[in-house]
């Protein structure tokens, strides 16, 4: 049984806003703590946002996630060193989906509602184990 994680790079977003991607751009793995693998893409900031465990492996992890997301094709962009996994992020999507959580829960949202990165940190958690 492995630890999926969801991390992120303020690097790594400021070199994918530089590129065309944006700056939102996340890693989703498995590993056996929950860590984190130091070095990936060539930096060496990145944090955990979230983690869960799962009893599935990396690659149908990603396929359930791609159905949802747009995963960055590593073979295209060298900086990513064939690093599978770097999920491009839309905050709009994820900002709706969870309204439409909200509105389901017969709940009011926040007046000051903001999109933070532990919430598209869960985003891609939900869709990746779902």
């Amino acid at each position: 049984m492995g630890v999926l994680y969801v991390a992120a790079s303020k690097k790594l977003g400021e070199w994918g806003s530089d590129v065309g991607l944006g700056k939102h751009l996340y890693k989703v793995g498995i590993s056996d703590d929950g860590a984190a693998p130091d070095g990936m893409a060539g930096e060496s900031d990145w944090t955990v946002l979230a983690t869960a465990e799962t009893d599935k492996d990396e690659a149908e992890i990603l396929e359930r996630l791609a159905r949802k997301e747009k995963l960055v094709d590593p073979l295209y962009y060298p900086r990513l060193k064939g690093l599978l996994g770097v999920v491009k992020v839309s905050v709009i999507a994820v900002e709706n989906a969870m309204l439409v959580a909200f509105a389901l829960d017969n709940r009011e949202p926040p007046k000051n509602f903001k999109v933070k990165p532990t919430d598209i940190a869960r985003h891609l958690l939900a869709n990746a184990v779902r």
